[in-house]
């Protein structure tokens, strides 16, 4: 096994450019996918680049590095549009996990059931992707491929999540239906960011994960609801044909039907919330 713990982040990229590296950014996913097997390969521990660490808020939105933990997004102080995201990070695991896994490695290990997903898509995140060869900035809708599989190349680090202050405004809410209260994977999840006036929705992003082999917005029931009234009237519009966008499959969790009609009602309660209407 060849393992290296760089501090630097150039050091990281020079290394990454040399061999077929894993990297291990909080390993909370890494070592249980492992099971009683010993590592083997190349193992690029990133969790010294001290720089990849942190919040960070400007007149021009809000950047996460790669190593920002869910302890760290729990305890941030953030716009109400980041509400959901907080949500979903107490959702992660154990308070000890929470503690240890990244922003970064959620996305990068690419699960349909990864918490922080629904929360970033509807804040119209994109990742920003770093290599000796320069960076560049990737939205997450097409970052994540499938099952597993990102877009990041093996040259490339994952270096931070950014979302743009166009996105950082309005209300957000996140919903989690698991088989038990705590230290689950998902059935379904949702995460909404809604804009309202006075009585009105203005912008609304609606995402589910869970559902299907990539999470993703849901722009049909987006439609639906952008100019309404902002009342429980408008969320009773949303129905089982505004799901199509929904893949869902039968596993060990839940038959696909089970998670359709349960996203139905997650994405109604979700809606619910983040627009103020008591359900």
């Amino acid at each position: 096994m060849n393992f290296s713990r760089p501090a630097r982040l150039e050091q990281a990229l020079e290394q990454l450019c040399d061999n077929d590296w894993t990297i291990l950014a909080g390993g909370t996913d890494y070592y249980p996918a492992l099971r009683s097997e010993a590592p083997r390969g190349a193992v690029l521990d990133i969790t010294a680049i001290e720089t990849l660490r942190g919040i960070e808020t400007t007149a021009s939105g809000v950047r996460i590095g790669a190593l920002t933990t869910w302890t760290d997004i729990v305890n941030a102080e953030l716009p109400p549009a980041f509400l959901a995201l907080q949500q979903a990070a107490v959702e992660v695991g154990s308070v000890q996990i929470q503690n240890r896994a990244t922003i970064a490695g959620n996305l990068c290990n690419a699960s349909p059931a990864a918490d922080g997903v629904p929360p970033l898509l509807v804040l119209d995140a994109s990742v920003e992707l770093q290599s000796q060869a320069g960076t560049r900035t990737v939205p997450l809708h097409e970052f994540i491929q499938g099952n597993r599989r990102t877009v990041r190349n093996p040259q490339e680090l994952v270096s931070a999540i950014v979302v743009s202050a166009d996105s950082c405004h309005g209300s957000s809410a996140f919903n989690k239906l698991g088989a038990r209260k705590y230290l689950v994977i998902s059935i379904g999840m949702v995460a909404v960011r809604a804009v309202c006036s006075a009585d009105h929705i203005e912008q609304i992003s609606v995402a589910v994960g869970s559902c299907s082999e990539v999470a993703q917005r849901l722009r049909s029931v987006e439609s639906l609801l952008a100019g309404k009234p902002s009342n429980s009237q408008t969320v009773a519009l949303i129905d089982h044909r505004h799901l199509s966008e929904l893949k869902p499959i039968d596993d060990i969790r839940a038959t696909a039907k089970y998670r359709r009609d349960a996203a139905l009602q997650i994405i109604k309660r979700t809606v619910a919330t983040s627009i103020g209407v008591q359900q």
